[in-house]
């Protein structure tokens, strides 16, 4: 078996599954002392890119046999941007790579844990970065429903909800919102949740949207974050303000039978991207270069 030379934008869980493959050899950032010598650069033979397209990355996809990308749109992009054969792009979404658990079984526990009445369904908000993920937004949203038969879980760091605190102290939003510090388990919280509203001003396909899809929830998303590719248009935002949304949610919060279904549609197709299967098809790709 040939060996096969890699280079990548960011490090993944499925770039670090493939390193340990003996047909690979990943090709390190090279140094400024290399860059001024007069020996030849070496390029990979696939590179992995995710996020803004830059010089260097445009470099690495002109000089790769093939180009592997998380996202339509961001193959399209590089096509364009770094003037190449659509051909040698493959697409291959993120990954998704947690245990699945039944759903009424953990949605117990973190009721439990959290003095939640199990009765009510979850709404569930997080991201890395609360305030780019459409914190204000989710807010927004979330008091703008008529159905009143739920709790909403915003989710993060102690430094970002202690600032979350401050901004609400004014606003009477108990009843309504709950704010989780620290939670030991976040995908304790996507098994529990029923519906994951991510109202995001980010363009990057967010992972979170493929993590709450496997973990049977509804999804609903901005049609700027690459993410979108995955749901329908019923769930799709035109953006992260948009004031169809709370009908929406509404919608699903009373049709018991309709969000049932979405939910299970969403884990069928969050499960073509596991970790394993996206193992299996980089292989695939790696094989016919």
């Amino acid at each position: 078996m040939s060996t096969i030379s890699i280079t990548y934008k960011a490090k993944t869980k499925l770039i670090e599954e493939l390193e340990k493959q003996e047909n690979i050899k990943t090709l390190e950032d090279q140094g400024l002392l290399k860059k001024l010598s007069f020996s030849k650069k070496e390029y990979a033979d696939v590179y992995f890119h995710s996020g803004a397209i830059d010089d260097k990355a445009i470099e690495n996809a002109s000089n790769a046999k093939k180009v592997i990308v998380p996202s339509l749109k961001l193959k399209k992009d590089m096509s364009s941007k770094a003037n190449i054969n659509e051909e040698i792009i493959e697409l291959v979404y993120p990954s998704v790579n947690l245990e699945y658990e039944k759903t009424k079984i953990v949605k117990q526990r973190v009721c439990e844990k959290l003095e939640i009445d199990p009765k009510k369904r979850i709404v569930l908000f997080t991201g890395n970065n609360i305030k780019s993920s459409g914190v204000k937004e989710f807010i927004e949203t979330i008091f703008s429903l008529n159905e009143d038969n739920f709790i909403a879980l915003i989710a993060a760091d102690h430094k970002q909800i202690y600032s979350l605190k401050f901004q609400l102290s004014k606003f009477d939003y108990s009843e309504r919102i709950m704010l989780v510090e620290d939670y030991d388990n976040m995908n304790e919280l996507f098994l529990a949740s029923d519906i994951f509203l991510l109202p995001t001003h980010n363009s990057s396909f967010a992972t979170n949207v493929l993590k709450a899809m496997f973990c049977k929830c509804a999804v609903f998303t901005t049609a700027n974050n690459h993410s979108k590719e995955l749901i329908d248009v019923f769930a799709t935002m035109e953006s992260p303000s948009d004031r169809s949304a709370p009908f929406k949610v509404d919608a699903l919060l009373m049709q018991k039978d309709e969000l049932k279904k979405i939910k299970k549609q969403n884990r069928n197709i969050a499960k073509k991207y596991t970790l394993l299967k996206n193992l299996q098809r980089v292989n695939e790709i790696i094989q016919s270069v």
